[in-house]
């Protein structure tokens, strides 16, 4: 991995905006480690926790934007509990990754292309409809027969059903969406 120079390019912009759609402050980060070292996924991150933070401050846009570990972050919220600072840092990677969606930053496309099949299902169905998001991502991601072997033994034990449940209040989680896809547009 290259060295950044953390003067040059600086976004003040980003900074902002990530500010303001997270209500966090970057500046609060003193760059303690606890984060990194709490962090189940850190040896599969391309910049640990407390470097994504760190280039957050110093307005580093595309190399944040551009980062496995925004993709990468499970958001079990380990960084946010272990922050003396009160940060709410996995709420900073969630807005990372939105913002990421929006102006077509996806290093990670497995993992964007699963988020798409679970909102998808959501969307449609009112819950997560498990078999629907395995046969979407699966065709989506072109990785057709992932975790079939896995199917039996789910089947087996009642875990899944092959359609979906019908709930009270579908259409009131279609409204969500309608009214997100809505306020996106008016946002353009």
């Amino acid at each position: 991995m290259e060295p950044i120079n953390l003067t040059e390019k600086t976004d003040w912009q980003f900074i902002d905006q990530v500010k303001k759609e997270s209500l966090q402050d970057p500046a609060l980060c003193y760059q303690c480690g606890n984060c990194t070292a709490g962090c189940p996924y850190t040896k599969y991150f391309d910049y640990p926790v407390s470097q994504v933070m760190r280039l957050f401050q110093t307005g580093q846009k595309e190399t944040i934007l551009n980062s496995r570990s925004i993709w990468l972050c499970a958001t079990c919220e380990t960084c946010t509990t272990r922050c003396p600072c009160e940060i709410d840092i996995a709420h900073i990677m969630d807005v990372l990754r939105i913002i990421a969606r929006r102006e077509n930053y996806v290093s990670e496309k497995d993992v964007k292309t699963f988020y798409d099949s679970f909102l998808s299902s959501m969307k449609h169905h009112g819950r997560v409809f498990e078999v629907g998001i395995l046969m979407g991502y699966n065709f989506k991601s072109g990785h057709l027969l992932a975790d079939a072997d896995l199917g039996p033994k789910i089947l087996g034990k009642g875990k899944i059903h092959f359609l979906p449940t019908r709930i009270k209040g579908r259409d009131k989680v279609a409204e969500i969406f309608r009214k997100f896809q809505e306020m996106r547009k008016n946002r353009v």
